[in-house]
């Protein structure tokens, strides 16, 4: 029996892709090509860059909201509604309060909900990412014991919802990100470093305002490894402006490090394997993470990779990254001079990186998916 499916994937379209909608956006690619006898209807804002085509079975819906929390709440369950879909799976940790429509939610985290120093009421963070957080943080707890199946992208992540929601009676079930195809492939670069006026060896981390990113203590580091070592070296930060640079420079008293920094703002997802197939080293010490894809995005490119010691990090590496105290900027700068110095070292963790992305797979994501979609399915028309 044909089942009508809708998904949920607001912000895909948009130019500037992030973690959510890269994810959303590799799997529903993989269902295209293994199923082609159930209907989907993909709900999306309209946006610059179209990523996604309809075909015989997929159609693409543009739909209008306001804002977000109006598209997802008013025009999201509406839409679905008019096209009969007989269950919704809502991709970005937040789904309608109201419908009739069965669930299915992917939280990715409960990071929103976590007494931490980079929770709403520290003000840290921008208006973008302070509103993003105290709408998931209305609407999960009242969501979360009305869907049919929930999933999650790390059995770190997992442990946690459990522990939080420990009083619910949760279904839910873990289903790994993965890594797309085009990382595994080295290109020329030259063009890209030359347009980029990266003309150094470079470390890369990509930069954020999110304090999870832990940008402080990166740029902390960076002042401690420049005072102890001396490498000809630049360290190329993505998706900063300078202006957040030099505050954060000036914060500690090291302005001086802003000579070895290189801001060359957002890079498409496009040009990003270039980017990692010719860094040093690719650094992402984050706080806290429910997956942490950068790390599986370098490995793929033959990059070693320095990540943290804590939440999923050290899951998702698989034992092929160098570990750190995310706290610690003495312990970062000493990780980046331990893998600049020793290349036994850096060949080692490249080569275990090139093993721990086999386990990881957008078409095993699909399948898994796909087997929800049919057991809620069958689970509802048994019911009805």
């Amino acid at each position: 029996m044909t089942m009508r499916i809708g998904i949920e994937a607001q912000r895909i379209f948009r130019p500037n892709k992030h973690g959510m909608e890269i994810v959303i956006l590799e799997i529903i690619k993989q269902i295209q090509q293994i199923d082609i006898e159930n209907e989907y209807f993909i709900y999306v804002r309209k946006d610059k860059d179209v990523c996604l085509k309809s075909t015989r079975n997929f159609t693409i819906r543009e739909i209008e909201g306001q804002s977000f929390a109006w598209w997802e709440q008013i025009s999201l369950p509406k839409a679905a509604k008019k096209d009969k879909c007989q269950i919704l799976h809502c991709t970005s940790n937040t789904a309608p309060l109201f419908t009739n429509i069965p669930i299915i939610l992917t939280l990715h985290d409960i990071i929103y909900l976590e007494k931490t120093y980079f929770a709403i009421a520290s003000g840290k963070g921008s208006f973008y990412q302070r509103y993003g957080n105290l709408y998931r943080k209305f609407i999960v707890p009242r969501i979360i014991n009305k869907c049919k199946k929930i999933v999650t992208v790390s059995y770190s992540e997992k442990k946690i919802i459990e522990n939080h929601f420990k009083h619910n009676n949760l279904n839910l079930e873990v289903i790994y990100n993965a890594v797309d195809k085009r990382f595994e492939h080295k290109e020329n670069v030259g063009e890209l470093l030359k347009q980029l006026n990266i003309v150094k060896p470079f470390v890369l981390f990509h930069g954020n305002t999110d304090p999870k990113k832990n940008t402080e203590t990166v740029i902390k580091a960076i002042s401690l490894f420049k005072q102890k070592y001396f490498f000809d070296i630049e360290f190329v930060i993505t998706d900063l402006k300078i202006e957040y640079l030099q505050k954060l420079a000036k914060e500690i008293n090291s302005t001086e490090i802003l000579t070895q920094i290189n801001p060359i703002g957002y890079i498409s997802t496009k040009k990003m394997p270039l980017l990692y197939s010719s860094c040093k080293l690719f650094l992402y010490p984050s706080l806290r993470e429910s997956f942490g894809l950068p790390i599986l995005e370098a490995m793929s490119c033959g990059a070693p990779v320095i990540t943290s010691n804590t939440y999923c990090m050290p899951e998702i590496a698989g034992g092929a990254a160098f570990l750190t105290n995310p706290k610690d900027p003495e312990q970062l700068a000493n990780a980046i001079a331990e893998i600049l110095k020793n290349n036994s070292l850096r060949n080692e963790l490249i080569e275990k990186g090139n093993k721990n992305i086999l386990r990881f797979s957008w078409e095993k994501a699909a399948i898994e998916t796909l087997r929800i979609y049919n057991n809620i399915l069958a689970n509802y028309l048994n019911n009805a």
